[in-house]
């Protein structure tokens, strides 16, 4: 089971970063201690969106797919300000 997530983050900025994993717990909590990607560090996150997948090859393409579109990026971030 692979995971698809969009983190937004907590500051007056609200950057949003999107990315997969198998465990989405897991790797909140590393982003949030500055050990998950390097864009993630030095900023409070918290999940707006996650999907599931059976495969990794389906959660990359999803992951890419997200990463491009960024009108349903700030769809989700609107609604979840």
């Amino acid at each position: 089971m692979y995971f698809v997530y969009l983190l937004i983050s907590n500051d007056k900025h609200k950057h949003t970063y999107v990315g997969y994993t198998k465990d989405l717990n897991n790797r909140l909590k590393l982003h949030n201690s500055g050990k998950g990607a390097k864009f993630t560090k030095g900023r409070s996150w918290r999940i707006i969106y996650f999907r599931r997948f059976n495969s990794k090859s389906e959660a990359l393409k999803n992951e890419y797919k997200l990463k491009k579109d960024y009108f349903y990026r700030k769809k989700i971030k609107i609604q979840n300000l």
